[in-house]
């Protein structure tokens, strides 16, 4: 498969595209393309079936939308039998609505309709717009086999399909659902997969969803935002939540977005930053639609100061003017913590990546650290008291309890009181006779 990695940009008007579109893109305020988009347009209008690489915040999705829409427009299209002809599938319900938005504002002028279809909605004004052959259909992967599966839907005129994220779906478990949803699509398409890294998993699934693709990647897999300053603080765990208040007393941190691993820790975070006085607003899988809208907008309007997310909520965030990314749980994966930290920075915008690493966090540090190539500085806070006690009950100072070099400076779990063997001597029985209870 050919790579492509322009190291130039031309403006809009020389990539073929419709001048209708065109006026919708100088509408949204876009002077010249991105790389991803001026290495891609050109092949899609050529009815390349493509595989996007890119960071995120580059434009993907116009990369995609922009030609699919002009192609739309063609005269020869236009006379054929109404039906669905585009079905873009996303991972979450965010990255549906983005691209919903996108894609209605290119459209604008464009006598085509757009519909999305994900959970936690009713259903039935989706079902009415699938049998309604609605042009372009956005959507999760969960709720659209469902319905497909009750025969709500008719892609029989189906011209692109494209995967969004195909790296979050196959993270997220969606490659049965999509397996199942490709399967039931006309073999006669013309298939886009874009994401922001590649796995080799992936690379094996475009034989089975393309032909023969065009592969356009725009710097290294692993490389984070150019314009993202990283940093790293070294924290106990018990005092990150007090870090956290200590860097926010920086006005420049007015648009902030925490990354918690799990979602009552969101909450958690969320709880304390509003009880400080600092507006907040939370984002995971156990919010409703509804409470999940409503941070995003507060969010991007400047309602909020701050949004904590976890890892699958904040795939769509989509949002420009996020001056700070901040990983209060530092990220279990090296992709996940170069897909957080692109959501500042984004379209070539500069931004700051803070991340808390505990003494438990340093192996998965390091292993980021190969990922991206490069070491990512330690800073300390100034003014702020490291030699805080810890509450009561939590443990303080394990490097200086477990030395780095002794279970790389993690505390050893305490045997259990029935285990038939002390630790390090296999075989050997605790005591004779029948085990003793714990007394309260």
């Amino acid at each position: 498969m050919p790579t492509a990695n322009p190291f130039y940009t031309m403006p809009f008007r020389n990539l073929g595209l419709d001048t209708k579109i065109l006026r919708a893109v100088q509408d949204a305020g876009y002077t010249e393309p991105t790389p991803i988009q001026t290495a891609a347009i050109p092949p899609i209008l050529a009815g390349h079936d493509l595989i996007g690489i890119a960071q995120t915040g580059t434009g993907k999705t116009a990369a995609f939308a922009l030609p699919i829409l002009t192609r739309l427009m063609a005269p020869s299209v236009l006379l054929r039998r109404r039906g669905t002809r585009v079905l873009v599938i996303a991972p979450t319900r965010e990255l549906v609505l983005q691209i919903d938005e996108n894609m209605r504002a290119y459209a604008k002028q464009l006598p085509l309709a757009v519909a999305t279809v994900f959970g936690g909605v009713g259903e039935q004004p989706q079902i009415r717009a699938l049998r309604a052959a609605t042009d372009i259909v956005i959507a999760c992967p969960g709720r659209l086999l469902d319905l497909m599966g009750r025969r709500c839907a008719d892609f029989s005129a189906l011209q692109y399909l494209v995967l969004d994220e195909a790296d979050r779906m196959l993270d997220m478990g969606f490659l049965p659902d999509i397996r199942r949803i490709v399967q039931q699509l006309p073999k006669q398409r013309q298939t886009l997969m874009f994401c922001a890294t590649l796995s080799r998993e992936i690379e094996t699934l475009t034989h089975e969803f393309q032909r023969s693709p065009k592969m356009i990647q725009i710097g290294r897999r692993s490389n984070p935002a150019e314009t993202v300053t990283q940093l790293v603080y070294e924290v106990p765990k018990h005092l990150k939540p007090a870090l956290l208040l200590h860097l926010l007393r920086d006005p420049q941190m007015d648009m902030v977005l925490v990354f918690s691993r799990m979602k009552h820790s969101a909450d958690r975070i969320a709880r304390n930053l509003e009880s400080k006085g600092i507006k907040t607003a939370a984002l995971h899988s156990n919010r409703s639609q509804n409470q999940r809208l409503k941070a995003l907008k507060d969010f991007k309007s400047g309602a909020v100061r701050v949004l904590v997310a976890t890892d699958i909520a904040a795939r769509g965030i989509d949002v420009d003017g996020i001056s700070h990314v901040v990983n209060y749980d530092f990220p279990m994966h090296s992709e996940d913590y170069v897909h957080r930290i692109g959501r500042t920075g984004r379209a070539h915008a500069v931004g700051d990546a803070i991340s808390f690493v505990t003494p438990e966090d340093r192996d998965e540090l390091r292993t980021v650290e190969r990922f991206i190539g490069r070491g990512i500085v330690r800073k300390r806070a100034e003014g702020f008291n490291y030699s805080a006690a810890a509450p009561p009950g939590q443990l303080v100072e394990a490097e200086r309890r477990f030395p780095q070099g002794q279970n790389h400076g993690r505390p050893q779990r305490p045997a259990h009181p029935f285990s038939p063997h002390r630790p390090g001597q296999a075989g050997h029985h605790q005591r004779s006779g029948p085990p003793r209870r714990w007394r309260r």
